[in-house]
């Protein structure tokens, strides 16, 4: 019988009984990711303060040399967001043994493009750090870390597969408690080996680069052994060489750009955002770093939501229940928005506090406090596109959400920060309300669009 016609219904006619049994597994599910997003920040906090405690010099290495590969690291989550939401459509189809076929081909993707990866950073980063006009000696200093970075792609690719694969059959605790021991052995091994304990050699950045590898190694080597020893592996094919099938290659991989395209969109956005900062000067630059690392921190909740999200409108697609598919995007939008709108009556009357734990001086202080009490403004739609464009995704939807974001981040944001900030004198306020549009642009075409799927389903 189809849970809708099950549930008790309200004298509207309205399910409440699916409403809150989906509500409660999008609460289940997106918990365990949010803690696990938050571990991959932490990673990269942990590096940043052992090494800026070290050297301060050094932590300018270090953040010249993970530049390139954020972009290849961003890129490749988004490429392999098909193993997630394959594996759910299987799920939600009935057919589990294919969600075997599904891991195997992510992995398979996984390794080549972590592959091509290393490769083309290995050969061309060093002499890119050296031509985009940075100083001779930070260049330099940057290059061995930059190529150990390149050299954990492969090992962190396999890992996103593997974790989107487990997060897309409905059990991320896995992924979120490996992700935290892994933030234990980072810790440790840049403790040893930044600083240089134990009668080793101090290698500042490069040893951060290391532990980084170490850390992506422990995670991806822990998450197969989840993977192997559960319990339904054999039902599911894990151990099972699939036969081939192309629609069903084409499909995953179909996902995958779609997202790696959008992902793509948005990180050079931001980073037109911060060239743009960089162009009114050293403390607006800071203002604005201050703003997205805020930012970034808060969206790892709505992060964790879009995966969430997809995976329960992944199964309802693999059921072919369409009331599904809408209801859980509807509801997953409402539950983002609540959270946002929440975060951002808190975040105003505190933005000095926040402020202030980042820098004590006046001047920077003046401009900070402004752009974050101005950015409460796009957490709404920011945090409410990121859930949709997933959720239109697990739908089948996939270039719809791309368009969107190459429009909106694209061709938009880009050149509207640069007029406000610029030409029209905002400054680091500019740059904001250029966030805000693009945001609310990008939430009103992909609702949009999710209504109009709505409509033509029924």
């Amino acid at each position: 019988m189809p849970r809708d016609a099950a549930a008790p219904a309200s004298p509207s006619g309205k399910p409440h009984g699916v409403i809150v049994s989906d509500l409660i597994e999008l609460l289940r599910l997106a918990g365990p990711v949010v803690l696990s997003r938050l571990g991959i920040m932490v990673m990269g906090l942990t590096d940043a303060i052992v090494v800026g405690h070290f050297s301060a010099t050094q932590l300018g290495f270090h953040a010249m040399a993970w530049a390139p590969t954020s972009v290849f690291v961003t890129v490749t989550v988004g490429l392999l967001v098909g193993v997630q939401v394959m594996g759910s459509r299987a799920v939600g189809a009935g057919r589990p043994h294919e969600a075997g076929a599904v891991l195997r081909r992510g992995l398979s993707y996984a390794l080549w493009l972590g592959l091509a990866g290393a490769a083309l950073l290995v050969a061309l980063g060093p002499s890119l750090l050296h031509r985009v006009g940075l100083d001779k000696a930070l260049a330099d200093g940057a290059t061995l870390p930059l190529i150990v970075f390149s050299l954990s792609l492969p090992v962190y690719a396999l890992s996103v597969a593997l974790s989107f694969w487990l997060e897309g059959l409905g059990r991320p605790v896995m992924v979120t408690v490996a992700m935290w021991i892994a933030n234990l052995i980072n810790l440790a091994v840049n403790l040893l080996l930044v600083p240089g304990t134990l009668g080793l050699p101090a290698l500042g950045a490069v040893g951060a680069a290391w532990a980084t590898f170490v850390a992506r190694s422990a995670f991806a080597l822990m998450l197969a052994v989840l993977i192997v020893r559960l319990k339904d592996a054999r039902a599911m094919g894990v151990f099972d060489k699939p036969a081939r099938d192309r629609p069903a290659e084409v499909e995953q991989r179909r996902v995958g750009y779609g997202a790696g395209t959008s992902n793509f969109f948005e990180v050079s956005a931001f980073a037109g955002m911060s060239l743009v900062a960089g162009w009114l000067g050293g403390y607006s630059v800071a203002a604005w770093a201050v703003v997205l690392n805020v930012v970034a921190v808060i969206f790892m909740v709505p992060l964790g939501l879009s995966t969430a999200t997809a995976v329960q409108v992944g199964r309802a697609y693999g059921a072919r229940d369409t009331k599904g598919m809408s209801r859980a995007g509807w509801i997953a939008f409402g539950v983002t928005a609540a959270f946002a709108l929440l975060v951002s009556v808190l975040l105003l009357p505190l933005r000095h506090l926040v402020a202030e734990a980042y820098t004590s001086d006046p001047a920077a202080l003046a401009l900070i406090g402004p752009a974050l009490a101005l950015s409460c403004l796009f957490l709404v739609p920011d945090a409410v596109q990121v859930v949709c464009a997933q959720a239109l995704r697990a739908r089948g939807e996939v270039w719809i959400p791309t368009a969107t974001h190459m429009v909106s981040y694209a061709l938009i944001m880009g050149p509207l920060a640069w007029w406000l900030a610029l030409p029209m004198k905002l400054g680091v306020q500019g740059i904001v309300w250029s966030v805000i549009i693009t945001s609310f642009i990008a939430a009103a075409l992909l609702l949009g669009r999710y209504r109009m799927l709505d409509l033509k389903e029924r």
